[in-house]
């Protein structure tokens, strides 16, 4: 099953400058570790010991992921994931 995983610009030091890759598995949790087997140090930069890190966003299509069923998302091939980094503003 292939999932298109976007990589933010921050991130694609991992991923060889790639800004897509293709990733495997049933749920997002599956789709991160996958992708930490092939791009090692990717999982500490999105997760920490409660799930998805509190400035990290992580999309299921237009969906985030959040408000779904967070890293036991369901993902089937076609899905594309898009991980986020928050933005936060002010002055």
């Amino acid at each position: 099953m292939a999932i298109t995983v976007r990589i933010p610009t921050p991130l694609r030091t991992l991923t060889q400058g790639k800004d897509e890759v293709e990733a495997s598995g049933k749920t997002v949790r599956d789709i991160i570790e996958n992708l930490e087997k092939n791009y090692p140090g990717l999982r500490e930069r999105l997760l920490d010991d409660k799930g998805v890190r509190r400035f990290v966003n992580i999309y299921q299509n237009e969906e985030d992921i959040r408000f779904l069923d967070s890293l036991d998302t369901a993902v089937k091939d076609g899905d594309s994931i898009s991980i986020v980094p928050a933005i936060a503003g002010g002055r």
